[in-house]
């Protein structure tokens, strides 16, 4: 059976990444969270001391940044490993958040990541989600989603989430967070956030899970049944 690609853009806390994981494994494709990777160079400059806007140190450090993705048998999920480790909740913290948009517009950062996340996908069969999946990564991908949702329920569930980690972070400061990530994400010069032209919006606010799961669902079962008929004639 012919394998997509299919590529979930959109703003921070709109439910890219649990679609994402839910999607790929009723497809039983692997699951990339993009957006991770980036989280594990800003964590490794935070702790090496590494100056977010000194762009020369950040990738002169980058070959000494191993990614990858490990399943961790306590909570089932395949989890950030940053050279070697699973740092997939100390990735996830406000400190990280506030960070992550200052490294992620850094060339160098991006196109390492790029680099890879292509990689990764090269023998299609992946669910990938991010910023810049349908437009840069693969702009050939089969199925292209572009979530968004108002910032005041991002926040809502962004405070959920960390609240189910024990940190409780004020709404306001959750708030202005996504609003400036949002403000450097989309008018970055290398690959910024944005809709890819053949993306199909996708506005999660009063939306479930479920429900965005299987809106993702229909487009992906769409994409195979056509195929499924070219290859007939």
């Amino acid at each position: 059976m012919h394998k997509l690609v299919v590529a979930i853009d959109g703003y921070s806390s709109c439910g890219k990444s649990t679609t994402a994981k839910l999607v790929a494994k009723e497809l039983h494709y692997a699951y990339i969270d993009t957006g991770a990777m980036y989280r594990g160079v800003t964590l490794h400059c935070l702790e090496h001391g590494i100056a977010l806007d000194d762009e020369a140190a950040i990738a002169a450090a980058l070959p000494n940044i191993h990614i990858s993705f490990k399943r961790n048998a306590r909570t089932r999920r395949n989890e950030l490993c940053l050279n070697g480790e699973i740092r997939e909740d100390d990735i996830r913290t406000m400190r990280v958040s506030n960070a992550v948009s200052e490294v992620s517009v850094i060339p160098a950062v991006r196109h390492a990541m790029v680099a890879q996340q292509q990689r990764m996908g090269k023998k299609r069969g992946v669910v990938m989600d991010g910023r810049d999946i349908g437009t840069t990564v693969f702009p050939d991908a089969e199925v292209k989603v572009f979530m968004t949702a108002d910032v005041h329920t991002r926040a809502l569930r962004r405070q959920a989430e960390l609240r189910e980690k024990g940190q409780e972070t004020p709404l306001a400061e959750i708030e202005a967070n996504l609003t400036k990530r949002d403000r450097i994400d989309s008018t970055r010069a290398e690959s910024p956030l944005r809709q890819a032209d053949d993306a199909i919006v996708l506005d999660t606010t009063h939306l479930t899970i479920d429900e965005q799961v299987d809106f993702v669902l229909d487009q992906a079962v769409k994409v195979l049944a056509h195929r499924a008929a070219e290859a007939l004639r």
